[in-house]
């Protein structure tokens, strides 16, 4: 039996349902609320099949690989660290914002679903905490569950995120994005250096 709290507060942190909705708001400025609506669902459910897909098979592949988890948690770092530059620096314009119609699918995929949603850190923790060597099946299918638990508190937070905007706007949500962005770059610097400080302890 695992830690339902503890595995709940874990995924928590790395899915970061709250920290989604300024970029949800940020990415989907362009669209009505009706693609909004379905970009939110589209989002929740690629995160999901990510996720699970590296509960399933994200040990096998690593190992088949020979890459290490150190390894793969850098990495990681790296491209939330590049995600975090675009939200910091990336520009809010109309042209923008009208290249955005008609491509829900997109945005839902690319930045939502991976990597804010689906994070580095949250395929890391979904490889860590199923383990086959550590956790039996049945464990397993728990964690699973109270993963996807978090990504559905995700999904309910993007599709109220609309009423969120009314309060504070177009400009409240830049801010929001720069801040999370500023914050998601200290974030992936922290992963970088503890894989490279824990990689070098070997």
């Amino acid at each position: 039996m695992i830690d339902f709290v503890a595995v709940f507060i874990f995924f928590f942190a790395v899915i970061d349902p709250v920290g989604t909705v300024p970029v949800f708001l940020a990415v989907t400025n362009g669209f009505d609320a009706k693609a909004k609506r379905k970009i939110a669902l589209q989002a929740a459910f690629v995160a999901a099949l990510v996720l699970v897909f590296f509960v399933a098979v994200g040990e096998i592949i690593l190992t088949a690989l020979n890459i290490p988890l150190l390894a793969f948690q850098i990495a990681g770092g790296i491209v939330l660290f590049v995600f975090a530059m675009s939200m910091i620096f990336g520009e809010s314009k109309p042209d923008e914002e009208l290249r955005l119609i008609g491509k829900e699918s997109e945005t839902a995929i690319f930045p939502l679903a991976v990597p804010s949603l689906a994070s580095p850190g949250a395929m890391l923790a979904a490889v860590l905490l199923t383990e086959n060597h550590r956790y039996n099946l049945w464990e397993q299918a728990q964690t699973t569950l109270v993963m996807l638990s978090v990504v559905i508190i995700a999904m309910i937070l993007m599709l109220a995120a609309s009423w969120i905007h009314r309060f504070i706007g177009n400009g409240g949500a830049s801010v929001i994005s720069r801040v999370m962005g500023l914050i998601l770059a200290s974030v992936a610097v922290s992963n970088v250096l503890a894989g490279i400080k824990e990689y070098f302890a070997l």
